[in-house]
């Protein structure tokens, strides 16, 4: 499967919003906090400060993926919600 965000594009997150299966959701890795992840969530347990997920990565198969098979559950109150992403310019392959 293609990753929904790919190298160069934007996005926008929120702080805050219920988790839920499906959403794409950003956080920092819990093994190196200077990187920030972007990942699908999957399963949720508890809600509210209580709530942590699952992490899931679109293309799994993809060199260098991680996800909570790696990382295990995900804290949600330190996650950011996406609510908008836009494409960067891909080079056109024909010419």
């Amino acid at each position: 499967m293609r990753p929904t965000v790919g190298p160069g594009d934007g996005l926008l997150a929120m702080r805050g919003g219920s988790i839920r299966r499906g959403q794409l959701r950003v956080f920092q890795d819990p093994r190196r906090s200077t990187r920030w992840l972007v990942k699908r969530v999957g399963d949720v347990y508890g809600a509210g400060r209580d709530a942590i997920f699952e992490a899931r990565s679109d293309n799994p198969r993809a060199p260098g993926a991680v996800d909570s098979h790696d990382l295990g559950w995900i804290c949600g109150p330190g996650s950011y919600r996406v609510v908008w992403t836009s494409r960067a310019p891909r080079a056109n392959s024909r010419r």
